[in-house]
């Protein structure tokens, strides 16, 4: 077992979003001039290797990884992961990673939703409390009824919904499956999906730009890991507050890199997200610990 230690488990889960805010604005990048589908497909296909890998150094090898009780449900998450990352790459391009963040950071809150509905969890009022004021702040960033609402301003809140059910449906599968066998099936069946689409897209990269796309697989397997050793140090619940920097290094990465401004609504309707996203995380810590 794994000795924990939770200092280095922050500072492993810091270090994700960080990387992990690099790897969208490489998604960015790229997406501007190559098609979506072919860039996700390829990031998957190194996604599919890389999980591989790690199945093959694990006791059983690759044999135990495809051994799932929930072969189904592994294969949908699969499908809900790489079509939420092809809608809010998307969403990079049309209406810049900050404001795509600022709304994709109430997915923790949609996840407190619908744990009652999907996985039959009781949440109490002060969690619904949360999510209603979360909810507010989503309002706050898209203005709707004081601006004319972009329909590309939508694509964030629908891959945070769809971030959200992946989300639920790993809490379900690890009822019986091993993360390892999560991950597997997730990397491989989302590869295999993606590649039935994005062959179809696909066109001539430059020889810089492979180089943009090796760092944008590189940036993916090494977030990851980071994600992977985090949670095998320290406790979820208490290192998961440390990826809302995610958004921080994504608005720095927007404003100094792609020219992109922090619009005084954005900014503040982010703080309400990320106020209710981080007191929903607490409230399930203390129900968890009850």
């Amino acid at each position: 077992m794994t000795p924990q230690n939770l200092r280095l488990g922050i500072a492993l889960m810091v270090a994700t979003s960080a990387i992990f805010a690099l790897q969208d604005g490489l998604s960015r990048h790229l997406a501007a001039s190559y098609n979506v589908y072919m860039v996700v497909m390829i990031r998957f296909w190194f996604f599919a290797v890389f999980v591989m890998v790690l199945a093959s150094r694990q006791p059983g090898g690759l044999r135990a990884a495809t051994r799932s009780h929930y072969p189904l449900r592994q294969i949908l998450r699969g499908l809900l992961l790489v079509t939420e990352v092809c809608i809010i790459v998307v969403g990079f391009v049309h209406i810049g990673l900050i404001a795509s963040h600022a709304v994709f950071a109430c997915y923790p809150l949609l996840v407190a939703a619908l744990s009652g509905p999907v996985l039959g969890e009781r949440v109490g009022w002060r969690r619904w409390a949360a999510i209603g004021a979360g909810f507010a702040g989503v309002l706050i960033i898209l203005q709707p009824g004081v601006a004319v609402i972009s329909p590309w301003a939508l694509l964030p809140l629908l891959s945070a919904l769809l971030f959200a059910l992946y989300g639920l449906l790993t809490r379900f599968v690890a009822r019986a499956d091993s993360a390892a066998v999560s991950f597997f099936w997730t990397g491989t069946s989302g590869a295999a999906a993606m590649t039935l689409v994005g062959i179809w897209f696909w066109q001539p990269m430059s020889t810089a730009d492979w180089g943009w796309m090796a760092a944008l697989c590189g940036t993916a397997a090494l977030g990851h890991w980071c994600l992977i050793k985090a949670l095998a140090v320290a406790e979820a619940s208490a290192v998961q507050p440390f990826a809302y920097l995610q958004l921080v290094f994504v608005s720095l990465l927007g404003i100094t890199v792609f020219g992109e401004t922090l619009a005084p609504n954005v900014a503040l309707g982010a703080g309400v997200v990320v106020g209710a996203g981080l007191f929903t995380l607490w409230r399930q810590r203390v129900t968890a610990r009850a």
